[in-house]
């Protein structure tokens, strides 16, 4: 599912200024945790990579993408347990959503 402001603008119920704020703090925040993640990553701190997750999936939701958000909460799981079978997959949605909001 590709990303969108569906659901952000169902939350809003027509508040334009909450609308507008709510995706500034999208196009604020995702990138910075995006890099993060994949500095995190790199180091091989998994532990502190599941909790980055665990924030960055409430974003995926917020983006109507519920077969990703899906994918967040797997990943989240396995990086808990050490493992990373998901992450081409997760850094494929994060791609996704990077460019969604680098383009609106």
């Amino acid at each position: 599912m590709e990303p969108n402001f569906n659901q952000i603008e169902e939350i809003c119920a027509g508040d334009i200024s909450f609308r507008n704020r709510m995706i500034m703090i999208l196009k604020k925040e995702f990138p910075v945790e995006y890099e993060e993640l994949t500095l995190l990553i790199e180091k091989k701190k998994y532990s502190k990579s599941a909790e980055l997750v665990h924030k960055i999936k409430h974003k995926i939701a917020l983006l109507g993408m519920e077969k990703s958000y899906d994918v967040a909460v797997n990943f989240e799981n396995e990086l808990k347990n050490g493992k990373m079978t998901l992450y081409s997959e997760f850094l494929l949605i994060l791609d996704k959503i990077d460019q969604f909001l680098k383009n609106t």
